[in-house]
């Protein structure tokens, strides 16, 4: 269709009705975001001549995204999470912020209630037959270099079958299995107790792959590991480590790797001391450097729904 009309009084009007624009009533905030979505979704029917079978198609698929409970999913598989990203990196550049740990995603999947300790937490509650041990530890510090006493370090990750507790389809999995945290002594030192991982792939009937099978595209993770770090007087952490070797680690297709993510797994002995399941283990060293307030503030806190529980 070679006809276009979104330039037209029509439809310019019809944008700025659906937007409540000529009200003072409401949030001028979201009317601003929503008129601006409209008009680009518009333009876009447009200049691409999209069929009403195709906007739909569009429509259907959100009530299934919604459905199957995967937006959270989907922003992740469609760079929505790592644009985030990319863009407060961009504003630490721009206020001089440097140093301190890469950030990268949340992803869906966090838990907040996790059991907290002092120093050291063993986060495999439930046996797992096809998991090795591993210790990952770590100091917290901040950009001076000097440990940071009280942090909270969390930590979660998925279990041998790439199934996360709480989110576990088996229901197999305690609620916090392979999911815990740490308070930091005087040393700045968290170490973790617990199963190596492996990476997931998306619901195969989902939401979330349907769209990316479309686009010719995988929905998997390689092997990896999230974290949290927050301090009084330092900004929130939000970020994960790739396991070493995971052959996924560059075609994560949540574009969650970063290079000084994919920290050095080391083998080691000694384990049965630890009351880890096997004498042989790996081990992971994760320093983690905090950045500091800004004016007093965090400027990493992100407000989403999150689920939580009681240990």
């Amino acid at each position: 269709m070679s006809i276009k009309v979104f330039d037209s009084k029509e439809v310019q009007d019809l944008l700025k009705a659906a937007a409540n624009l000529g009200s003072q009533d409401g949030s001028a905030r979201a009317k601003e975001i929503t008129h601006r979505l409209l008009s680009d979704l518009f333009k876009a029917i447009d200049d691409l001549d999209m069929t009403p079978d195709e906007i739909w198609a569009g429509v259907t698929y959100l009530n299934k995204l919604g459905q199957d409970g995967e937006a959270a999913l989907l922003a992740a598989g469609l760079g929505l999470e790592k644009f985030l990203d990319i863009r407060m990196d961009a504003e630490d550049r721009e206020a001089d912020i440097h140093g301190g740990t890469p950030r990268t995603i949340e992803g869906p999947l966090y838990v907040a209630g996790a059991p907290l300790r002092d120093g050291v937490a063993k986060l495999d509650v439930d046996p797992d037959e096809d998991a090795g041990p591993l210790v990952i530890r770590g100091t917290v510090t901040g950009t001076d270099g000097k440990p940071v006493a009280n942090a909270v370090v969390e930590c979660w990750h998925a279990n041998s079958k790439g199934f996360y507790s709480h989110f576990d389809p088996t229901g197999a999995q305690s609620d916090f299995n392979l999911r815990g945290a740490v308070k930091t002594g005087a040393d700045g030192t968290y170490e973790f107790r617990t199963l190596m991982p492996v990476g997931y792939g998306c619901p195969p009937h989902g939401a979330t792959q349907q769209l990316l099978n479309t686009l010719a595209r995988h929905g998997n993770r390689p092997a990896h590991v999230h974290f949290f770090a927050t301090s009084e007087n330092h900004r929130k952490l939000t970020t994960q480590i790739n396991i070493e070797g995971d052959p996924l680690i560059w075609d994560d297709f949540a574009y969650a790797t970063r290079e000084e993510l994919v920290p050095h797994v080391v083998e080691k002995t000694g384990g049965a001391a630890l009351g880890l399941k096997d004498d042989a283990y790996r081990e992971i060293v994760f320093d983690i450097q905090l950045t500091p307030l800004v004016q007093g503030k965090d400027n990493q806190i992100v407000h989403r729904p999150r689920v939580s529980a009681t240990a």
